[in-house]
């Protein structure tokens, strides 16, 4: 027999118009009481008809999330916090994933996936501001991450420049001086990695220490990207002491690749990354990496986006999460 509001109702010890409220997402509910009932939702396996009250309500209580690929682990980790962010303020959440398509992007902005939401937090990879709001319709939008930034639309972000700064700085402190950086394009100044690489240059500047392109090597921010970056430098020839992967995964590919290559570390080469993924803490010897807030990146974004589908605050927001520098024996 299918579970009953009236049943969520008597496990929760609560009205059956409370329960409704609760489901409907309305305001002025005791946190307590709001958690009895999500709690009793939970355990029962309660399942309300989503398109008969979005239908009544104009709103299906589910929010979207547009990222590249659930692979790259600093995203998976990223979506749960999302999720339970989410939870927490009575909303569920639909992943998608783009695979740093523009047309996946646009699709998810357009098509069905956008009607099944009120709301979608998008990490843009391949479209421009122009692009994303002109497909972007009336549906609230808050972005995430930096590859896009624009005076027109809500956003979260991380402070690229000044961690990757604190990172080099680190580095640079522990006697460090041919410090390589995985990831990075000579040159870029935008997106993600051009702030990482900016943060870089200007800790270099700051320490009197030269900057080398050589040092600057392109790959994937994958594992394996990585390990094939470790492998291409080191065959190079080119000296260098220290390798800062511009995220977690292009560190740990590296990390394993000098072990494997028979290198010490840290005695020889100081190895440091950036996101504070799970992996990091646990990897062998463990890694030196930047928590750049992703907690506090989820909430605040699910936060935001929830305002604005409340038809809360009118002004764009694009508030910066604070990060923190995870000093491990990789680098320490």
């Amino acid at each position: 027999m299918a579970v009953t509001m009236n049943d969520v109702a008597r496990a929760a010890g609560v009205s059956l118009k409370t329960v409704s409220n609760v489901i409907n997402n309305y305001e002025f509910i005791r946190p307590a009481t709001k958690q009895r009932v999500l709690d009793a939702i939970d355990e029962l396996g309660y399942e309300t008809n989503l398109t008969a009250r979005s239908l009544r309500s104009g709103k299906t209580s589910m929010l979207g999330l547009v990222l590249a690929d659930l692979n790259i682990p600093y995203y998976a980790e990223l979506a749960s916090d999302v999720m339970k962010a989410a939870w927490q303020r009575g909303y569920r959440v639909l992943v998608e994933q783009s695979g740093n398509e523009a047309s996946h992007e646009r699709a998810a902005l357009q098509g069905q996936f956008r009607s099944l939401t009120d709301g979608l937090l998008f990490i843009p990879l391949a479209l421009d501001a122009d692009q994303i709001i002109e497909s972007a319709g009336k549906k609230p939008l808050v972005l995430l991450g930096e590859f896009v930034q624009d005076p027109r639309l809500d956003m979260v972000l991380i402070r690229n420049l000044d961690a990757a700064a604190a990172v080099t700085t680190h580095l640079l402190s522990a006697g460090r001086r041919r410090l390589a950086v995985l990831g990075a394009h000579d040159g870029d100044t935008t997106g993600t990695g051009g702030l990482r690489l900016t943060g870089y240059k200007a800790a270099l500047a700051a320490a009197g220490v030269e900057y080398d392109p050589a040092l600057v090597v392109p790959c994937d921010w994958r594992r394996d990207g990585g390990a094939e970056a470790i492998g291409r430098l080191l065959d190079s020839g080119v000296d260098f002491d220290a390798v800062f992967g511009l995220n977690d995964a292009v560190a740990l590919g590296a990390l394993h690749a000098l072990l494997v290559r028979g290198m010490k570390v840290p005695e020889e080469i100081a190895v440091a990354g950036f996101d504070d993924i799970d992996e990091a803490r646990f990897s062998s010897p463990s890694l030196t990496t930047v928590a750049p807030g992703r907690t506090e990146i989820a909430e605040r974004a699910v936060e935001l986006l929830i305002e604005r589908i409340e038809g809360k605050g009118s002004a764009v927001e694009q508030p910066e999460a604070a990060f923190s520098l995870r000093v491990r024996q990789s680098a320490p």
